[in-house]
């Protein structure tokens, strides 16, 4: 395993600092709007990254973890009459991911978002993002999705993967799905997010059961999702990658548990990080390392500086486990 980076490159400066940094493999989007991208598009972006020295190991499917209100692919969750066109699309474009030697795209089936209630400060005073359950609206109205039956969730989820997954295998592409952000009670919204528990996650990976099928494996989300992640994440860890289901791992720290709780870096949270690369070393984790979601801080370019410590940070961690 190693670090990576999923940022958007602002200018060729950020891929020449990333080199710099030891930051050799990297997760970019082709220059367009998602879903006009082409063959050309993902070979120009491709010999673009490598022209630096980098490695194009994963893009972004336009399946984001937006509400479903600005989907580039809306029809795909919701059933709509576009959803056998939208998908022809989407498995066009892993078809071409692996004719443009893109190993793997990392994608969200969100309906309604990433909830969050206003910042909180953090080490320092940094502005840490933060979910309080009783802060939030409880009774807040239904999105675009309407009020959704779990069971019917399931089943456009379970018509999705019959789709994709017999493309992403004749492909090699692995396919990494990102867990509901955060937990929230059945309903919320008129929508059960059936990929906010482990439970829901483990149904998942093993429907329509395949080496390209698996997860962008974010640390701190699958924290939100229970009772004492200090405690219990190692061993959600152990389950998922015994199985090879961790294609990306968002490596991400909180302070708290379901339905309260704040980000952090990744060396001030509940969870031992440390630990929990152990484990990712153990079950054999052979892919990037990201970090995700940093605090707000202080200074000029807080948001890059922030980064850079979680960088920092975490190849500080993989060198140590080498030699541990």
């Amino acid at each position: 395993m190693y670090v990576g980076t999923q940022l958007a490159a602002r200018d060729d400066d950020d891929y020449r600092v990333w080199a710099q940094l030891g930051i050799k493999h990297i997760c970019a989007d082709p220059d367009g709007k998602p879903g006009t991208w082409t063959l050309d598009d993902l070979h120009r972006l491709r010999d673009k990254v490598e022209s630096f020295g980098l490695t194009l190991d994963m893009i972004q499917l336009p399946l984001p973890s937006s509400p479903i209100e600005t989907a580039t692919y809306p029809d795909i969750l919701l059933a709509g009459p576009e959803r056998d066109r939208q998908l022809d699309n989407l498995c066009s474009l892993i078809e071409n991911l692996a004719t443009a030697g893109i190993p793997a795209a990392k994608y969200n089936l969100n309906l309604i978002g990433i909830p969050r209630t206003p910042d909180e400060p953090g080490r320092g005073g940094s502005l840490n993002a933060s979910f309080r359950w009783d802060k939030i609206d409880q009774s807040a109205a239904p999105g675009l999705a309407g009020a959704l039956p779990e069971d019917e969730n399931w089943e456009r989820i379970d018509y999705f993967l019959s789709r994709v997954v017999p493309v992403a295998e004749a492909s090699k592409v692995r396919l990494a799905c990102h867990p509901h952000d955060p937990y929230t009670p059945p309903g919320y919204k008129g929508v059960t997010r059936v990929l906010g528990t482990v439970e829901g996650l483990k149904k998942f990976v093993t429907m329509h059961e395949g080496p390209y099928h698996g997860l962008n494996f974010c640390q701190g989300t699958v924290g939100e999702m229970l009772d004492n992640p200090r405690e219990e994440i190692d061993d959600v860890i152990r389950w998922f990658g015994s199985r090879k289901k961790i294609f990306n791992l968002h490596f991400r720290n909180i302070r708290g548990k379901k339905l309260s709780f704040m980000e952090t870096f990744p060396d001030e949270g509940d969870m031992d990080m440390a630990c929990s690369l152990k484990v990712y070393r153990d079950v054999g984790y052979e892919y990037m390392v990201m970090p995700d979601h940093v605090p707000t801080i202080s200074g000029r370019d807080p948001q890059g500086v922030a980064f850079a410590f979680c960088y920092g940070y975490t190849t500080a961690l993989l060198q140590a486990l080498d030699a541990y």
